[in-house]
């Protein structure tokens, strides 16, 4: 079909015009070659239609990658992968604290901190040296963006304990505080946190330093972006902290412990090494 006119629905419900050149893009970024781009693009527009979702296009161009590479298709998965990590937000804090871990932080979730007026629990803290960085987690579904009621209520609670600390209290400086979200900061976040001197981190923002970005670069993929694992053995896993698949290479006693049996255990393990290259 023509595909020049082509209209997609997105997540949010609104519609869009579909952009081949976009599907390659982020084709491309998950390490396709031109060879499986193009392969996967010809069989995919012989099955779009006028009103096609965004999530049908994806579910179909994963399918057609997952023929071709595995791996690649794994990395392709991973803002889906994010997304099921589950809607308590807690494996995702997890997720957020290893890649800082592996970027030199020291790393803790779930802290209590006193502020001026009353205590706030932090979802991560993060430590290097004499500086102190708390990270509040925003977890959404798709469609949802985090627009800026959610900066503005954090900040409020990080001048709750930055006056409390300022009084004599502090041990460490606190010198920054970020808001993390798996989807995307409207533009009004953005203006308000540069106005604040909040530092924001979701899917692609900032520009080559995003959470996709960080993945990519450290090889820190979560475990949901396996296409061995069953959903029960992901939700197992979840349920046991294990959230990267670096753990599990590290680590076996949990594949072990869901009676995963010797071949198909070095399956998911070969999955694993490969998709931690980096």
């Amino acid at each position: 079909m023509d595909i020049s006119n082509l209209k997609v629905i997105k997540a949010s419900g609104e519609k869009a015009q579909f952009s081949i050149e976009r599907v390659a893009e982020s084709l491309r970024r998950s390490g396709a070659n031109e060879e499986l781009i193009q392969k996967t693009l010809q069989k995919l527009k012989a099955e779009l239609y006028n009103g096609i979702s965004t999530k049908e296009i994806y579910n179909r161009a994963f399918s057609l990658l997952k023929e071709g590479n595995k791996t690649i298709a794994s990395k392709y998965k991973l803002k889906t992968a994010i997304y099921e990590l589950g809607p308590t937000g807690f494996p995702f804090e997890k997720f957020i604290a290893a890649l800082l871990t592996h970027s030199g932080y020291k790393t803790a979730t779930g802290k209590t901190y006193q502020g001026k007026c009353v205590t706030h629990e932090i979802d991560v803290e993060a430590k290097t040296g004499t500086k102190l960085v708390l990270i509040e987690c925003k977890f959404h579904n798709a469609g949802r963006n985090c627009d800026v009621k959610i900066p503005l209520y954090i900040d409020s609670r990080f001048r709750d304990i930055k006056n409390f600390r300022n009084n004599g209290h502090n041990k460490l400086d606190f010198e920054e505080g970020w808001v993390v979200t798996n989807t995307r900061f409207t533009a009004d976040a953005v203006k308000y946190a540069k106005c604040a001197n909040l530092k924001l981190l979701s899917w692609d923002y900032p520009k080559g330093e995003g959470i996709k970005d960080r993945v990519d670069k450290l090889g820190l993929y979560p475990i949901t972006v396996s296409t061995l694992l069953s959903e029960r053995e992901k939700n197992f896993l979840l349920s046991r902290d294990v959230v990267l698949c670096q753990e599990l290479i590290d680590d076996t006693f949990y594949l072990d412990h869901l009676g995963i049996n010797n071949p198909r255990k070095n399956k998911i393990l070969k999955e694993m090494k490969e998709l931690c290259k980096h």
